[in-house]
């Protein structure tokens, strides 16, 4: 077992995982996802299901082999009619010879009592609609309607995931440089906790400031403990997403997005808003289907067959067939079918409302998204500055104190400043970022 553990951390060494691009994670998450792939199978049933219905269009064949022995009169005298088989004798004629005035109050045995015999029956039945009402047709149009529906659902749940895998890449990458400058900081800390050392043997501190220094480095120590347990979670979740095991990615630019896309041409690729017109759509078909119920059925079957005593005998002597139509037309139902059509009515009212509701839902949503996005894209222009002056003070006062005219720890507060004016633009740039993804999931596409 140690060998085993030995010879894999050897490995891992020797060959350590890539790390993996936003464009390779996007790739994977639309192949590998698992709930896409389920998403994938619905889309595959609703397609299943819509050649189920185009099948009723073409009728059903069925093919029946009854194998039988019985020694019921009625059966017995019905077997050998099927079989084109029956004679007079069946009738008990043999006992008709009998000088018996009475001979209509015979029971003949051979009619009641015949000897047992097998019937054995090969025949083919096909039945087809020939008029429904529209009944097959809208079945037809309905479950197409719902195939396509379930391509946008897989669709929407794409962008979705896609959308995911994009905020994990830019809030790991805040992360891998909150952590960096947190260590930055540490190292600093770890110097004016070494120089508060020497300054306490040689008398000019205390052991008060030597605490006020293990304070600060174990706060910063916290902070990168707690940054490091999110980043673990954040590649977990990535994992997950893409359904295989992801331990390093490649940075992203923060600045590098932009969008360009107005709101009526997001409105316009929105999946959600596609979805609540096919509900409408669906809506109406079923008005027409709930209609077909007033009007009349027309079916049409064909029967051919052969039956003798022993399987598959003589099959062209005894052989049988049957042809026919049938008309049928319910009159009344107790306002079943009305009440049907005034649902289906409803639901169509229902299904227009949602779909003007998700129009102007998504219009202001997809505005109130745009706003954040000019305020933050202000605010990051501000920040800038702010980094640059943050900047400037930092290096000002690392160079007094190389002169001795400032402490180290008026240098690492400097420091943290800087750094905090920087973690603080990169949250903001990532906000912003993350409202671009959230927009380009909103338009069904790509918008830089």
């Amino acid at each position: 077992m140690k060998i085993s553990l030995l010879l894999l951390f050897v490995i891992t060494l020797l060959f350590p995982q890539e790390s993996i691009s936003l464009a390779q994670a996007i790739q994977k998450v639309k192949k590998n996802n698992i709930e896409i792939n389920i998403a994938k199978f619905d889309e595959e049933i609703k397609t299943l299901e819509h050649r189920v219905a185009l099948g009723q269009n073409y009728g059903s064949l069925d093919l029946r082999q009854t194998a039988i022995r019985s020694n019921d009169a009625g059966n017995i005298f019905g077997y050998k009619l099927q079989s084109r088989e029956a004679t007079f004798g069946d009738f008990g004629f043999s006992q008709f010879n009998q000088a018996n005035p009475n001979i209509l109050h015979v029971m003949p045995d051979d009619l009641n009592y015949p000897k047992d015999r097998n019937f054995f029956q090969t025949q083919l039945e096909y039945t087809i609609p020939l008029y429904t009402g529209g009944k097959l047709e809208q079945y037809g149009k309905i479950t197409k309607a719902l195939q396509q529906l379930s391509t946008l659902e897989k669709e929407a749940l794409s962008h979705q995931k896609i959308y995911e895998v994009k905020k994990s890449f830019y809030t790991i990458a805040l992360l891998d440089t909150f952590i960096y400058n947190l260590k930055r900081i540490e190292a600093n800390v770890g110097k004016l906790e070494s120089m508060t050392h020497e300054m306490i043997k040689e008398g000019y501190a205390k052991k008060v400031d030597l605490l006020e220094v293990e304070v600060k480095a174990s706060d910063i120590n916290r902070l990168i403990h707690q940054a490091e347990a999110n980043r673990v979670l954040l590649y977990h979740f990535l994992s997950f997403l893409l359904n295989e095991e992801v331990t390093a990615i490649t940075g992203v630019e923060e600045d590098a997005l932009h969008v360009s896309k107005e709101v009526d041409s997001i409105l316009e690729h929105n999946l959600e808003i596609q979805k609540a017109q096919k509900g409408l759509e669906i809506s109406q078909m079923n008005i027409a289907l709930q209609e077909s119920a007033f009007l009349p059925t027309v079916g049409a079957f064909a029967q051919y067959g052969s039956s003798d005593d022993k399987p598959f005998n003589d099959f062209a002597k005894h052989e049988a067939y049957t042809v026919g139509m049938q008309v049928k037309w319910n009159l009344f139902n107790g306002g079943i079918d009305k009440n049907n059509v005034e649902k289906a009515r409803v639901e169509n009212l229902k299904a227009s409302q949602q779909l003007l509701l998700a129009q102007k839902g998504m219009a202001l949503h997809v505005r109130e998204i745009q706003t954040q996005m000019q305020s933050q894209e202000f605010e990051i222009q501000s920040l800038k500055k702010e980094v640059e002056l943050a900047r400037v003070i930092y290096e000002n006062y690392l160079g007094r104190y190389g002169e001795k005219l400032v402490s180290m720890n008026d240098v690492v507060i400097k420091q943290s400043e800087e750094i905090a004016k920087v973690l603080k633009l990169k949250e903001m740039q990532n906000s912003r970022n993350e409202k671009i993804f959230e927009l380009e999931k909103l338009a069904s596409g790509e918008m830089q």
